[in-house]
């Protein structure tokens, strides 16, 4: 073997396009080799996804296309945008009531918070507490079910199956739950 043939075998082996030059285990997650590519990817996700969720009650069916996005490039398999419009029609009729009841708690206990703080009620301050922890606990419901969301189950098995998934996995909810309060944080920044 050449040179040039012994560096593209070598780049090749790196990042995980071709055949290994040595016996080794996979990789976890062969897309995810360079680290300034992925940062691109979830740029680009995250931008698809803003689009996506303008009209907020598509919110879920937009979260759900962008997961199944980022998975695929993960997972070292063709991650096209055409394949996110794609999912997110897929995933629009059932996200769209998703959204709707996600939309209508939200707007609740939004209003229960502001009701909170005007001193209008007594226990205001437990109130708006209890407010909070239902607004992060519902939105790190809906991360759960729009990553459990996929086209051949649709809506009803993923939002069945939020209490099971949140209690298999307490790390992962606790850090489902920080993505909801950081994304809260900066939103209210802005």
């Amino acid at each position: 073997m050449d040179r040039r043939q012994m560096r593209a075998a070598r780049r090749a082996d790196r990042d995980g396009s071709g055949p290994t030059l040595e016996e080794r285990e996979a990789a976890r997650y062969p897309g995810a080799t360079g680290a300034f590519a992925l940062f691109g990817e979830v740029l680009l996700t995250g931008l698809l996804v803003t689009i996506a969720s303008l009209p907020v009650i598509t919110l879920p069916a937009a979260l759900a296309a962008g997961i199944r996005h980022i998975r695929r490039y993960l997972n070292a398999e063709q991650s096209h945008a055409r394949q996110f419009w794609s999912d997110y029609r897929h995933a629009l009729p059932g996200g769209l009531a998703v959204g709707a009841v996600t939309t209508l708690i939200a707007g609740i206990l939004i209003a229960d918070i502001l009701l909170a703080n005007t001193g209008a009620l007594p226990g205001g301050a437990a109130i708006g507490i209890i407010g909070w922890a239902g607004l992060t606990l519902a939105g790190t419901a809906l991360l759960a079910a729009a990553g459990a969301w996929t086209p051949g189950t649709g809506w009803m098995p993923a939002v069945r199956g939020i209490p099971a998934a949140l209690a298999g996995d307490p790390v992962g909810t606790l850090y489902l739950a920080a993505t909801v309060v950081f994304t809260g944080v900066v939103t209210w920044m802005l």
